[in-house]
């Protein structure tokens, strides 16, 4: 499908994309090539001064779309589920401090026990951390990530249940994020984010590409066109949904992080408008 962007106006990086720069960089070389807004990963904020981080990102020209990540809330202990708790109302203080509007929920999952009880504990999670994010009016969108990840890193993997979880909730704070990465092999994905835009649950849109062979279940995501997606049709899907945010490039490689920084950003704005 031909569905090509024409400018980097709504064109989102994500820090971890280019993961071998500190923020400052990061904010610098993005401004500097015309990208519009940057998704801040939380360990770039480390010993920072938040605020003035985020001033920093607005000065340069560039929107803070979100802050990644919150979640992880099952674990085996009650004492632990408080931890995580904690955890998230930490990532809702660094929000708004930043100037972020949302947080990306990697919501976590327990080995240990049923995938039924982390998503029960995943909810009760969410539920627990929403008079404080409404207290700062901070967005909170549930990933669903790809069923390879079921184990421990979220028990929710379709956006069948990421919708099924923001709708028991019920909250217009509570959302979803569609990442193409974990989401593109799932025959109902079109209907389902139809079903999430009608009920104004469509939060976010995380684009890359799913290399084959994929060498490294965590590390081995690929450019846009790069690999078997078809980007452009789902973004057409969100967009026909009623979704006009941002395109987010969230990209973990390995092997991307190993080039040179500059020359990947540059193919990182070619690839977005010729491939997605």
């Amino acid at each position: 499908m031909i569905n090509k962007l024409t400018d980097t106006s709504k064109l989102c990086v994500h820090t971890i994309t280019t993961k071998p720069w500190e923020i400052e960089q990061s904010i610098d070389e993005f401004s500097a090539a015309g990208v519009g807004g940057i998704t801040v990963w939380r360990n770039t904020l480390e010993g920072r001064d938040i605020t003035a981080t985020g001033d920093r990102i607005r000065s340069n020209g560039l929107d803070v779309v979100s802050l990644c990540r919150g979640g992880f809330f099952p674990a085996d202990t009650a004492a632990q589920r408080q931890e995580a708790i904690d955890d998230n109302k930490r990532a809702i203080d660094e929000a708004a401090a930043l100037g972020a509007p949302l947080i990306v929920l990697v919501c976590g999952a327990n080995p240990n026990i049923p995938l039924a009880a982390s998503r029960d504990q995943i909810q009760a999670g969410i539920e627990a951390v929403l008079p404080y994010a409404e207290q700062h009016n901070i967005r909170l969108a549930i990933e669903p990530l790809h069923p390879m990840y079921a184990d421990t890193r979220s028990g929710v993997n379709t956006m069948t249940q990421a919708n099924d979880m923001a709708e028991a909730i019920g909250h217009s704070l509570v959302g979803v994020a569609v990442d193409v990465f974990h989401l593109w092999w799932d025959p109902r994905l079109e209907q389902e984010i139809q079903r999430c835009g009608d009920n104004g649950h469509l939060f976010a849109f995380h684009i890359c590409d799913w290399k084959f062979p994929l060498d490294d279940m965590l590390n081995d995501r690929g450019l846009m066109g790069e690999g078997c997606i078809d980007v452009p049709l789902i973004r057409s899907w969100v967009e026909k949904a009623g979704f006009n945010g941002y395109n987010e490039v969230e990209i973990f490689s390995n092997r991307h992080w190993a080039k040179d920084q500059k020359v990947f950003l540059q193919e990182i704005i070619n690839a977005y408008k010729n491939k997605s």
